[in-house]
């Protein structure tokens, strides 16, 4: 039994023991828990309220609030018993801190939102990088900074990107790029057009970075390119190849004499803008699957709370936010709306918030006289063993 699925089985222990806890859980979805079972149970029990079940007009509380809600759960999940909705009364030590159990069932729902989403993300930049686009990758981390606004309005923190203190552990391996051979060679042509036709530097300069190359010694030749045409000096192969010697690149191992021999003799008619943006694209893309690595790897640390995995998670994102704002400027389209969220004014009330944060404290229970109770109740049941008799 995980700390979770305890969690899960305490809240909805609590709610059968004591109906009046459900005005405290507002703030909570059914979807948040693990187990469709509780799924099901929680928002049977949500819609009893809503319907002015006779139990919560009753104290103590009546066996037909379980019996009630095993039955309406039922039509929507197969197997679940009465048999196990005592096991979860059972699971509960104090129905009173139902509000902190229900705070650790969204912690849960937190790690495992965000861990999906990054997985929809990096499944989409990878589709994107074989077939050459970055519509998907791009729609997806909007969706998944939406994902994180809310579940930081959820949680009651604000959305801020934060800079983790210390890189995430046990980080998965990052899967292989997508055609890498095709990138290099779109790298190279490009490089050598520059080269060749030193004015195309103008067409490029101004939305195309030494890091979106992908191979770094294509990106140190670019940074060459780029100092040269800055300090308004000539460009062929000999100033260039002069450049990337006065940077050390022949001498630390960066750039060899054939590769930079192999580049300079792949010219032929193209293009600097169109070929720029193919190197865009693909930056695009990579820079996507990077960040939804590392924030898959964040929310799989079960360590780190919720507020800090969000903070951490928008920061992840920020790389791609600087990206795909050059790439749109190079596509020509308006500038982009970055995907940092801000909160929403539909997010939860502040009480729910706060009632989401806060430890719990007993709080009695008023009979209604004009309701007796007329059936056994729920905490008669209750094992004495457990001393809550």
């Amino acid at each position: 039994m995980t700390p979770l699925l305890s969690a899960e089985q305490a809240l909805i222990g609590s709610v059968l023991l004591d109906p009046g806890q459900l005005s405290h859980l507002d703030w909570l979805a059914p979807d948040h828990f693990y187990l469709p079972a509780h799924q099901a149970l929680f928002a049977a029990l949500r819609k009893l309220r809503d319907d002015a079940h006779p139990a919560l007009y009753q104290q103590p509380v009546p066996l037909s609030w379980m019996s009630d809600a095993v039955d309406e759960a039922s039509t929507h999940v197969r197997g679940l018993t009465s048999t196990y909705a005592h096991t979860l009364v059972a699971a509960c030590p104090r129905p009173a801190h139902a509000p902190l159990y229900g705070r650790m069932v969204l912690e849960g729902a937190i790690h495992r939102s965000i861990t999906e989403h990054a997985i929809r993300l990096h499944q989409a930049a990878r589709a994107d990088a074989l077939q050459g686009n970055v519509e998907g990758a791009l729609h997806y981390a909007d969706v998944l900074a939406g994902v994180l606004s809310d579940l930081a309005q959820r949680w009651g923190t604000e959305p801020r990107p934060t800079t983790p203190s210390t890189p995430p552990a046990n980080v998965p391996a990052m899967p292989p790029p997508i055609r890498v051979d095709q990138v290099a060679e779109d790298e190279r042509f490009l490089l050598a057009v520059l080269t060749e036709q030193p004015k195309a530097m103008d067409e490029v300069v101004g939305w195309l970075r030494p890091g979106d190359f992908a191979d770094p010694a294509h990106g140190q030749l670019y940074r060459c390119l780029g100092a040269l045409h800055h300090r308004g000096e000539p460009i062929d192969r000999v100033t260039l190849l002069w450049e990337a010697q006065r940077r050390g690149l022949l001498a630390d191992g960066t750039l060899s004499g054939d590769q930079f021999t192999a580049i300079c003799d792949s010219v032929g008619p193209g293009s600097a803008e169109w070929l720029g943006e193919l190197v865009m694209r693909s930056s695009v893309t990579r820079t996507a699957a990077t960040s939804a690595h590392t924030i898959r790897a964040l929310a799989e640390n079960e360590a780190l709370a919720p507020g800090r995995l969000i903070s951490h998670a928008l920061h992840a994102l920020g790389p791609l936010d600087e990206v795909r704002a050059r790439w749109q400027a190079a596509d020509g389209r308006p500038a982009p709306t970055p995907t940092t969220p801000t909160p929403s004014p539909a997010g939860p009330p502040p009480a729910r918030v706060h009632a989401a944060l806060a430890r719990s404290t007993p709080r009695p229970f008023t009979p209604s006289p004009a309701r007796p109770p007329s059936a056994p109740s729920l905490a008669a049941m209750r094992p004495l063993s457990r001393g809550h008799g």
